[in-house]
């Protein structure tokens, strides 16, 4: 059970870390998006920086549920010891 927390956790950080690097790449390509280089102007930035930013609150998140996982497997650890 605590073994499939971490799991669920950890993955939402890397699936998290995914997104803010791709978000970031629109980003730094200044909106400009498509093998055509097609520009939005500036809001083509607006989607990719709420992206990033609802992938950073789910990072934060997946990492509430590792520390949290982390804490009661400590205390098991510690009430069976």
């Amino acid at each position: 059970m605590i073994n499939n927390t971490l799991g669920i956790g950890v993955q939402g950080i890397q699936d998290g870390m995914i997104g803010m690097d791709s978000a970031a790449r629109k980003i730094a390509r200044g909106g400009v998006d498509g093998p055509q280089g097609t520009a939005d102007g500036a809001g083509g930035l607006v989607e990719p920086i709420i992206d990033m930013k609802l992938y950073q609150r789910s990072v934060e998140a997946s990492a509430q549920v590792v520390k949290t996982a982390d804490e009661t497997l400590g205390t098991l650890l510690d009430i069976m010891a």
